[in-house]
C-alpha cells in the first residue's frame, strides 16, 4: 500500500488498493495462545469434575467458596488486555494491537466458551460451576459483564485512541471529514476496485433471509422504489479479501485512512441502483464455531474431521454487534431472522470489529512502536570462531544448554540445528511433535527435506489444535507425500508437548540429541511468545522421549520415565506428590516453597493441593498469564499464597514447576498447563532441569517477576486483579520483558 508520496517524475502516486498487510495466521500470532483457555474438551472434562466439587467444602476445612469462576477469571484476563490498550505508557500503535487482541480474544469466548454454556443449558446436560453456580446464572454473569468489556473497549478506541492517533498524525476519517474532490476520487476506486468485488443479496417472498457468516462485517440495507412506502430489506457483505482501512493521500504528511465499511456505505446508490435508500447500518454476527468428533467410532480421523469443519460455519449465532445507531425496524429484524435475544445484542459506538486494528498497529513508525529488540543467538551456539559456521552437535555435548524465547533466537537455535541435522550425514532419524507452525514453516519444509535424503522421519501432527485444523491436515498430507511417517496421536488425547529428538551416529554408537521445549515450533510465533527450551543429549532424556514416541505412534504403554513427567499418566500424580513433600516439610518447621508459572489454573485438585501447603506454611507464588481460580490472601486459607500476572510486549506463555525441596532444588518446564484437559486429557511433557546454572537463571527470572518493584497484576483475594505500574512517587515500575531482553544481550557480550 502505497501513502500517497511524490515519483520520481513529480507526478503523486496515487494510493491503490490491495491485499490486507496481515494474513490471518499473523493476526492470530499473538492471541492464539489463548486456545488453551478455549476447548470443548475441557468443558466437558469441567462438568463432569465440578459435579463432584461444586459449591462443597473438604472434611479437612476448606471453604466452599474457595474456587474463582473460570469463565469470569478469563474476562478478568482479557480485562488486562483491555488495560494495556488504555495505559498511555503503552506505545500508541502497539495500543492498537492491543485493541485488536482484546477484540480477538473475545470472538474466540464467544465462539466456543459462551457457545458450549449455552449448548448445554439448551439440551439440559447443565450442571453448576465448581463455585456453585447454575449454568444460567452464570451465563448471564458473563453476558453482562462482556457487554460492560466491549463497551469500555469501543469507548478506549473512539474516544481516548483514535484523536491520540491523529495528534500523532495518523488520521482514521470519516466520509463527511473528506473534500469533495477527494469523495469524487474515493467514489471512483470504488467502482474500479470495490464494486465489482460486492454481492449484495435482497431479502424478499423469493429470496430468503441471507446466511449471515461468523464474524463477518456486514451492512443492513432498507431501500425502497422511488415514490413508493415499502421498504426492502438487503443485506451487504464487506469483502474480507481487501484491506479494512482504505490509505489516503496524505494532507500535511498525515497518513490518512478510511474505513472500508464506511466508503461502502456512502457508495450504495451505485450497488442499489434506481432505488432510494433509506437507512444502513453495520453488524456483526458471532457464530458456534465448535467442532465434535467421537474418535472412537471414526476410522479416518482427517475425512471426519474436514467434513465437522465444514459445517463449523453453520453454527448458530450467539452474539449480534450492531452499531448504536441502528434503528428498531433494522434492529428487530436481525433479532428475528437470526433467533436471537436482545440480550445478546452488543450496541457499541464507533467502528465494530476492531481486530481491523492489527493493520493500524502495522503501520511503520518506529516512534510509535516499542523499541526494537533483535534476538540474540543463545551464548552457548555462538560460533568458538567469529567466521565459523556453529557446530551444534558439539555444543549440546559440551553442556545442556537453556534457551529463552523471544529473548534468545528461535532461528539460531531450534530451526539450525533441524537444519543442520537434516544436511549431516551421521544423522539416522528426526522425531518430531507439530502441534502449531506456521504457514510457510520451514520447520516443515527441513522434515521433507530429511525424508527426502532418506533419513527416517516422523512427524506427530495434531490435527486438533483448535483453528489450526485445516493447516495442519494440509501439512499432514504434504509430509505423507513427501515420505515423512505421521502420525496423529492417540485415539481421545490430544498431542500437546513440544519435542524434537535426532538421532545421530558418533563413535560407532547411536547418540540422541533431544529438544523439549514449553511453546510450538514456530518461527513467526516464537518472536513474540515466551517460552522456554532445553537441548540435551543426556542418555535417560534420549531413552524416555524415544518411549515416548513409540507410544505415540505405536501400541507401547510405559509405566514410568525417569526425567520425565507426562500427562495423563504421571503428570497429576507427579504434581501433587511434590506439593504433598513441600506440605510435610513447612509442618515439621523448615523451609517450602512452591513457585508456578502458568498460562492458566483451573484444576480444583492442583489447587487444594496448594490449598492445604498453604495452611501449613508453604510459600506458595504462582505467575499465571490467564485463568485463575485460586484466592490468594485469605485468612486461613491461602494467606502464603501470592498471584502475578504480566500481560506486556510478549505474550507469557512458558511453563515452570519448581520445589525447595530441603534446597535440593527441583525446577521442571514444560507443556502443561493446570486445567483439567492438560492433566486428563493430553499428551503433556514436563523435563527436570539438572543443570543448577538453569535452575538458578529460572529463579532471578521468577525473583524479577514476583518483586514490587515490577510492573504487574495482582490477583486479590475475591478474583480481581489490581494493575501496579508506578511506585508510590509515581515512577514507572521496571519493565520485565526490557530487562530481560537487556540481562540477557549483556550476557552474550560477556560470554563471546
Amino acid at each position: 500500500m502505497t501513502d500517497g508520496t511524490t515519483t520520481a517524475t513529480g507526478t503523486p502516486e496515487e494510493p491503490r488498493l490491495e491485499r490486507a498487510p496481515r494474513t490471518l495466521e499473523q493476526e492470530r500470532a499473538f492471541h492464539d495462545a489463548n486456545e488453551a483457555d478455549f476447548d470443548r474438551d475441557d468443558f466437558d472434562e469441567e462438568v463432569a469434575w465440578s459435579a463432584e466439587m461444586q459449591g462443597v467444602a473438604t472434611e479437612d476445612g476448606l471453604p466452599a467458596d474457595r474456587f474463582v469462576d473460570r469463565e469470569l477469571s478469563w474476562l478478568e484476563f482479557n480485562q488486562r488486555v483491555l488495560e494495556m490498550a488504555e495505559n498511555r505508557n503503552t506505545p500508541l500503535l502497539e495500543r492498537a494491537s492491543f485493541l485488536a487482541i482484546f477484540a480477538s480474544n473475545m470472538d474466540e469466548f464467544f465462539m466456543v466458551r459462551v457457545a458450549g454454556l449455552k449448548r448445554r443449558i439448551a439440551t439440559g446436560l447443565a450442571v453448576p460451576t465448581n463455585v456453585g453456580t447454575a449454568a444460567q446464572q452464570l451465563l448471564d454473569e458473563i453476558v453482562q459483564h462482556a457487554h460492560q468489556l466491549q463497551l469500555r473497549h469501543a469507548n478506549a478506541a473512539q474516544t481516548d485512541f483514535m484523536p491520540e492517533l491523529r495528534s500523532a498524525g495518523i488520521q482514521v476519517e470519516c466520509w463527511e471529514d473528506l473534500t469533495d474532490a477527494e469523495r469524487e476520487e474515493m467514489s471512483q476506486r470504488f467502482d474500479d476496485e470495490i464494486f465489482p468485488v460486492l454481492m449484495p443479496l435482497a431479502v424478499d417472498p423469493a429470496h430468503p433471509f441471507p446466511y449471515i457468516s461468523g464474524l463477518s462485517l456486514n451492512l443492513a440495507v432498507r431501500v425502497r422504489v422511488p415514490g413508493e412506502y415499502e421498504e426492502q430489506f438487503a443485506r451487504l457483505k464487506v469483502p474480507a479479501v481487501l484491506p479494512r482501512f482504505v490509505e489516503l493521500e496524505r494532507v500535511d504528511g498525515a497518513q490518512r485512512f478510511l474505513a472500508l465499511e464506511d466508503l461502502i456505505a456512502n457508495n450504495l446508490d451505485e450497488v442499489f441502483s434506481g432505488m432510494e435508500v433509506v437507512e444502513h447500518h453495520v453488524f456483526r454476527v458471532t457464530r458456534n464455531e465448535d467442532v465434535t468428533i467421537d474418535e472412537d467410532d471414526t476410522e479416518n480421523l482427517i475425512k471426519a474431521l474436514e467434513h465437522e469443519l465444514s459445517r463449523r460455519k453453520f453454527g448458530p449465532p450467539i452474539r449480534l454487534e450492531v452499531s448504536e445507531d441502528i434503528d428498531d425496524d433494522t434492529l428487530d429484524l436481525l433479532v428475528d431472522e437470526l433467533g436471537i435475544t436482545h440480550n445478546e445484542v452488543y450496541k457499541l459506538p464507533g467502528l465494530l470489529d476492531l481486530t481491523g486494528l492489527f493493520q493500524i498497529g502495522e503501520i511503520d513508525r518506529p516512534d510509535l512502536h516499542y523499541t526494537k529488540r533483535v534476538p540474540v543467538t543463545a551464548a552457548a551456539f555462538l560460533p568458538t570462531e567469529k567466521d565459523d559456521d556453529t557446530d551444534f552437535f558439539q555444543a549440546i555435548t559440551r553442556k545442556d544448554v537453556l534457551v529463552h524465547h523471544p529473548y534468545e533466537s528461535f532461528a539460531t537455535s531450534v530451526q539450525a540445528l533441524l537444519e543442520q541435522a537434516v544436511e549431516d550425514p551421521d544423522v539416522l532419524a528426526i522425531k518430531q511433535t507439530l502441534y502449531r507452525t506456521s504457514g510457510d514453516s520451514p520447520v516443515v519444509a527441513a522434515l521433507i527435506r530429511a525424508a527426502a535424503a532418506g533419513k527416517q522421519v516422523l512427524a506427530l501432527v495434531e490435527i486438533k489444535a483448535r483453528f489450526d485444523e485445516q493447516a495442519n491436515i494440509r501439512w499432514a498430507r504434504q509430509l505423507e507425500r513427501a515420505g515423512v511417517h505421521v502420525v496423529y496421536g492417540m485415539v481421545g488425547l490430544k498431542t500437546h508437548c513440544k519435542l524434537m529428538m535426532i538421532v545421530r551416529r558418533e563413535n560407532g554408537r547411536l547418540r540422541h540429541y533431544c529438544h523439549i521445549g514449553t511453546g510450538n515450533y514456530n518461527p513467526k510465533t516464537s518472536r513474540i511468545y515466551e517460552d522456554f527450551g532445553l537441548f540435551t543429549d543426556n542418555d535417560q532424556v534420549g531413552r524416555d522421549i524415544t518411549r515416548l514416541f513409540n507410544e505415540l505412534s505405536g501400541y507401547a504403554k510405559e509405566k514410568s520415565y525417569q526425567r520425565l513427567l507426562v500427562a495423563p499418566r504421571h503428570l497429576r500424580k507427579g504434581l501433587l506428590s511434590r506439593i504433598e513433600r513441600e506440605t510435610q516439610t513447612a509442618l515439621e518447621g523448615r523451609t517450602a516453597r512452591i513457585r508456578f508459572k502458568i498460562n492458566s489454573i483451573v484444576d480444583e485438585q492442583i489447587i487444594d493441593a496448594l490449598y492445604r501447603a498453604s495452611r501449613a506454611g508453604v510459600e506458595v507464588e504462582i505467575w499465571v498469564r490467564g485463568i485463575c481460580s485460586i484466592k490468594p490472601g485469605v485468612p486461613g486459607l491461602s494467606e502464603n499464597i501470592t498471584l502475578r500476572s504480566i500481560v506486556g510486549r510478549y505474550l507469557e506463555h512458558s511453563r515452570v514447576f519448581a520445589f525447595w525441596n530441603d534446597g535440593d532444588e527441583e525446577v521442571f518446564i514444560g507443556s502443561a498447563d493446570m486445567m483439567h484437559r492438560n492433566l486428563d486429557r493430553r499428551v503433556e511433557t514436563l523435563i527436570q532441569l539438572t543443570s543448577s546454572e538453569h535452575r538458578l537463571d529460572i529463579q532471578q527470572h521468577f525473583d524479577k517477576a514476583m518483586s514490587p518493584k515490577t510492573a504487574a497484576w495482582w490477583g486479590e483475594p475475591d478474583g480481581t486483579w489490581t494493575r501496579r505500574f508506578t511506585a508510590e512517587d509515581g515512577t514507572l515500575l521496571d519493565d520485565l520483558h526490557r530487562d530481560r531482553m537487556i540481562q540477557i544481550q549483556r550476557r552474550k557480550r560477556t560470554s563471546r
